[in-house]
């Protein structure tokens, strides 16, 4: 379960991630009531999430091109230090007591910036800390462990201070566990192959990667159901306040409570990723998965027991990080390496991008037919797409598996293929 980590620089990026990425849970819920406190407005808490993903939609996809471009390692330490500064600059306002919506909204849109950036590289950059890469899928499983970990400390955590001394003070602890990561990075021993010789204009070498993704239909079913799950699914998040104040009559507690479930039910669903031995038969884990997280959302929408919409978090975070994490692995397996950047970017544009779209619509429904029928119809849209991907699976699978035998993940069906092509030529 723990094979990536015997790689020095994985367990480099493990350690220094697993103590940022606690800080960055503390800001995503204390970014969403400190907007909740300030205008107590479902269709702000959608503004502002809108703002923060946004810019993931508009330029992650010219981000995988310079991601496939550049030293990734530089790349990233650049990016983690900016995301440094931008959460001390939050903290240094609510702190000083002079924090105003709208800058809360320019600072969203600039991390937004950073993540565009961020996301695609650090994904790309997984492989290049592994000196065997075919724990590719342990290290992605690993990945997820240590985030849903973060999710069940930060969340918590973070309702307990914004309760105790407020807002600001997470922020502060996200800027200075920057430090952790970037410390990290600085230890690492990479040779980084740069791509040398001509290259293409940004724009074709951005119609390249679009045109490769969906040209080959295992990538491109993975990104259409990613995409869909980004803009229904994924947005749940924004209304959790609305939820947690109104159905379930809670307070700050409350909601770091519901958030931790959700990273109990994550943080089981990685583990359980990283005790397999490999991609095969991964991909009817997606719409298995899918689908609990839909019917999930369902019963939150109409729970008014906090008990019970406690268990539904758990089994939406299960649903949500296998879905992810499952959906990453497969397209880090399939992708060709020259690709890379580019398809991990719109791997990031599928969930992170059109989750933009998707927090803007979640607040406006809310403000019109209320945060647990917005739920409700959100879940039916997941379970939908979740149908249609199983019945294209059969399909998808025998696309796949010429790349998995190329890349010796299916041995033994390419060994079974050159015996049954012997036995035809045999026959005839």
């Amino acid at each position: 379960m723990l094979r990536a980590l015997r790689h020095r620089n994985y367990r480099l990026f493990f350690s220094g991630q697993s103590v940022s990425l606690i800080g960055t849970w503390m800001t995503r819920l204390a970014t969403a009531w400190l907007v909740w406190r300030l205008t107590h407005s479902a269709e702000m808490l959608g503004l502002i999430g809108f703002a923060g993903q946004v810019p993931s939609f508009l330029f992650a996809s010219i981000a995988g091109v310079w991601v496939d471009r550049l030293n990734r390692h530089r790349l990233l330490t650049l990016t983690q230090t900016l995301a440094m500064l931008q959460s001390l600059t939050l903290a240094t306002l609510v702190l000083s007591g002079r924090i105003e919506i709208w800058e809360i909204f320019a600072l969203q849109i600039f991390q937004g910036v950073i993540n565009a950036f961020d996301m695609p590289t650090r994904q790309s950059l997984l492989i290049d800390l592994l000196d065997d890469r075919r724990d590719l899928s342990n290290a992605v499983a690993l990945n997820s462990t240590m985030v849903n970990g973060a999710r069940l400390i930060g969340p918590t955590l973070a309702g307990l201070i914004i309760a105790s001394i407020g807002e600001g003070w997470c922020f502060l602890i996200d800027g200075l566990s920057y430090l952790a990561v970037i410390i990290s990075l600085s230890l690492m021993h990479l040779n980084l192959q740069v791509r040398t010789g001509k290259r293409k204009r940004v724009i074709h070498e951005l119609y390249d990667g679009f045109r490769y993704a969906f040209g080959f239909s295992p990538i491109r079913a993975i990104l259409l159901l990613l995409a869909l799950f980004g803009l229904v699914g994924i947005p749940f998040r924004v209304l959790m306040p609305v939820i947690t104040t109104q159905s379930l009559h809670g307070n700050a507690h409350t909601l770091g409570f519901l958030m931790g479930a959700m990273g109990i039910g994550a943080l089981a669903g990685a583990l359980y990723l990283a005790s397999r031995a490999s991609v095969v038969g991964l991909g009817r884990m997606i719409p298995v998965a899918v689908t609990i997280f839909g019917i999930s959302l369902i019963g939150i929408g109409l729970s008014h027991w906090y008990a019970f919409s406690l268990l539904l978090m758990v089994t939406t975070g299960f649903g949500f990080m296998v879905q992810l994490a499952v959906s990453n692995t497969l397209l880090q397996t399939l992708v060709r390496e020259e690709m890379r950047g580019r398809i991990m970017s719109l791997y990031t544009m599928a969930f992170m991008g059109m989750a933009t779209f998707g927090s803007l619509l979640a607040g406006t429904i809310a403000g019109v037919i209320g945060a647990p029928f917005t739920l409700v119809i959100a879940g039916v849209f997941c379970i939908a797409g979740a149908l249609g991907f199983a019945y294209k699976l059969p399909m998808l699978r025998e696309h796949a598996r010429p790349v998995y035998i190329e890349k010796g993940i299916l041995p033994l069906a390419d060994e079974s293929l050159r015996e049954a092509t012997a036995l035809e030529e045999k026959v005839e």
